[in-house]
Parts: structure tokens; sequence; C-alpha cells
């Protein structure tokens, strides 16, 4: 989700949620505790160079229960970034703590914010011999090389 996205979403809404990938909710008293403008460039493993820029909302949660972030507020947050950082419309990616940080994707379903899972990825999988799909395989083609390769004569045991 880009960041006129999330500015359009909390226009709409009365209170903020965020949901994890397990289907769990943050707790209603979290705080976005900061937001900030990243760029990673780096060397992947075939030897391109690459840039990556991402929006980084930190979330965080406190013993502090009668403090609630309302989407006013979090545009009000988003707006003074947005002026501060010299933010451009990127993708956002949401840091919230777990067993260690987590890293999620943003996105938006039935009035709540989705954390969503991200994944690592080999960027360069032609230089590493990585196919970019899998082999389409007939499940017919696959009995039949069973059978021939078990065969009591075959030497497969």
């Amino acid at each position: 989700m880009k960041l006129s996205e999330i500015k359009q979403h909390l226009n709409n809404l009365s209170e903020i949620a965020f949901q994890l990938p397990d289907g769990s909710l943050v707790p209603r008293h979290f705080h976005v505790t900061e937001i900030g403008k990243i760029s990673k460039t780096f060397i992947d493993c075939g030897g391109t160079l690459r840039q990556e820029r991402v929006i980084n909302f930190q979330l965080w949660e406190a013993n502090d229960y009668d403090h609630r972030l309302h989407p006013e507020k979090l545009l009000n947050i988003i707006n003074l970034s947005e002026d501060k950082l010299n933010l451009r419309d990127t993708e956002i990616e949401v840091e919230y703590q777990s067993n260690t940080i987590g890293k999620y994707d943003l996105g938006f379903s039935d009035g709540k914010f989705m954390l969503l899972a991200k994944q690592t990825d080999c960027l360069a999988k032609d230089n590493c011999g990585i196919p970019s799909q899998k082999p389409k395989l007939k499940l017919s083609e696959l009995q039949s090389q069973a059978a021939s390769c078990c065969a009591p004569d075959s030497g497969c045991c």
C-alpha cells in the first residue's frame, strides 16, 4: 500500500485497527512511534546494484490503555512527516514487535489495515540457475516413472 492509499482509508475511518497475519489484532492502545524514509542500496547475488525505498511506520504498544490513536491524529503525523521528510508516494512497510522486530507489507480489508507477511526472494534467479517457474508435470507421467524405476529388476533398491 502506498502513502496516498493509507491517507484515503484514514479519511473514511472512525477508528484504526491493524490485523496480524495470524488474524489477531494489534492491541487498540498501540502508538505509531515513528514514520521514516528508508533507502536501501544493495547488490544482489547476481552482482546487480539495486535500490529500494519505502516509508516505514513503527507500531508500538505499552501499558497506556487510556490513549487511542485516532485516524485524524495519524493523518496529522503523516502530513507532518511528508513535509519534514519530503516523502514521496511510495510503498509502506510496517514494523511491529513480535519475538523480534517484524517487518510487514500493508494492505486493507473490511475496515482494517492488514499486516501482510513479507518473504525473502532471490532477485537474480537467472544467474543462480533457479528456474523462474516450477516445471509443469503430468501426474500420469510421474506414476509411470515411479512404476518403471521401482520395478523388481530396476536396481533402485
